[in-house]
């Protein structure tokens, strides 16, 4: 929705000014009037506040304004003034301008649930949902504190991820431009040589591919890399469709290996986010519909939403989980024990600690085990090379003797 600014007065006669959103000017005025005041002029707000809304800030800086927050509110401080206190102590831009803008809606009356949802490059929406609930239910400390919690948590794992994906992203691709810089530059020196064999058609069918490899690749590269582009540009294209992303979150499940690790990323994400939610007193539908969303899965989230419509019939949340065949075996038995000892929000919090730390164990078995197979697959294809070139050469040093 749109932002309008306004200029009203109130019942004494007062100019109050201010922003909402709206679908249109007449439902700006409806919600003035619903605040006794009289609207004076209403007009579509500029495109800074629209600007502001892609700002991003990192998770980190993020989890530590949450936890900044929550102590400040639990020490007394009003909200007003505790966003103000962080407005001015924060050395960031982006979050800077965010809380100003933050700090100015709720000012005007907006409830901060539903301010933060404009700026979805910061807030994330299970931060949203939480705080939202947290202000509705009175336990907005608490909700601000399990928010910093679960999103530190998040930013160490991403890290310890990138972290240990970083060595072979780096040994691949300059083991890849080594090989490339082999065939385009070095093996065009060995043409000429080798074309008396070929003629005499003694040239080894090995030599005759790489050699029309490194002509192809050195005429003719640009082939390929614009059909990469392109291919990436229409796959991207498709991925941001529902049924793409649909369509790839279903292919990295089912990825050897990695499918499994992806997999129990994805259901920790669910578990802890649902237990902090019912921890904190929101209402299973609710916690599931706002939980679904962080496993980051449409594979996951459709089988949670399925999962959501028994439980409105009456049935447990172990069963259609289970029915799904998305969930680990061992997932859905300890949620079937826990709902019947009704201690649901706690174990969920403990299954999403135990999948995580066993989940990067996989991680690192799988990326000392990748780094092997990368160093024998380079080596493999520089020998492919080499013995390429040295068979014709030991061919012609032979007929000479």
């Amino acid at each position: 929705m749109p932002d309008f600014t306004y200029v009203a007065r109130n019942l004494k006669g007062e100019q109050i000014t201010g922003t909402l959103a709206a679908g249109t000017k007449g439902d700006v005025v409806a919600q003035l009037a619903s605040r006794s005041l009289f609207p004076v002029q209403v007009k579509v707000a500029n495109a800074n506040a629209a600007a502001s809304s892609s700002l991003r800030v990192g998770g980190q800086l993020m989890a530590t304004t949450y936890a900044q927050l929550a102590s400040l509110l639990r020490s007394g401080v009003p909200l007003l003034r505790a966003i103000a206190v962080l407005k001015g102590q924060t050395s960031n831009r982006n979050l800077k301008v965010i809380l100003e803008e933050v700090h100015r809606r709720v000012e005007d009356g907006t409830p901060v649930g539903e301010v933060l949802v404009r700026y979805p490059r910061a807030f994330s929406e299970m931060a949203v949902n939480m705080v939202r609930a947290g202000a509705e239910g009175g336990f907005l400390e608490d909700a601000l504190e399990r928010v910093a919690t679960f999103t530190e948590t998040q930013e160490d794992l991403k890290g310890r991820t990138i972290g240990a994906m970083a060595y072979p992203l780096v040994l691949g691709g300059i083991g890849s431009s080594v090989v490339t810089f082999l065939i385009v530059f070095f093996v065009p020196y060995f043409a000429q040589i080798f074309e008396r064999l070929r003629e005499r058609g003694e040239l080894p069918f090995l030599t005759d591919v790489l050699l029309g490899t490194s002509d192809f690749l050195r005429y003719y590269g640009w082939i390929p890399l614009i059909a990469a582009g392109v291919g990436y540009y229409i796959l991207q294209r498709y991925l941001a469709t529902p049924a793409g992303r649909f369509w790839w979150d279903g292919v990295k499940l089912k990825v050897p290996m990695v499918g499994s690790i992806f997999r129990s990323y994805a259901v920790a994400r669910f578990c802890r986010v649902l237990g902090t939610l019912l921890h904190n007193g929101v209402p299973i539908l609710k916690a599931l519909e706002i939980s679904r969303g962080a496993a980051s899965n449409q594979v996951l989230s459709a089988a949670i939403a399925q999962a959501s419509e028994n439980i409105s019939a009456g049935k447990s949340l172990a069963g259609p989980l289970g029915a799904s065949k998305q969930f680990p075996p061992l997932v859905i038995e300890m949620i079937a024990v826990a709902e019947e000892s009704n201690s649901l929000d706690t174990v969920l919090v403990d299954l999403a600690d135990g999948l995580e730390k066993r989940t990067t164990r996989q991680l690192d078995l799988f990326v000392r085990l990748l780094e092997p197979v990368m160093l024998v697959c380079l080596a493999g294809v520089v020998l492919v090379v080499v013995v390429a070139l040295l068979v014709p050469v030991v061919k012609m040093s032979s007929a000479l003797d």
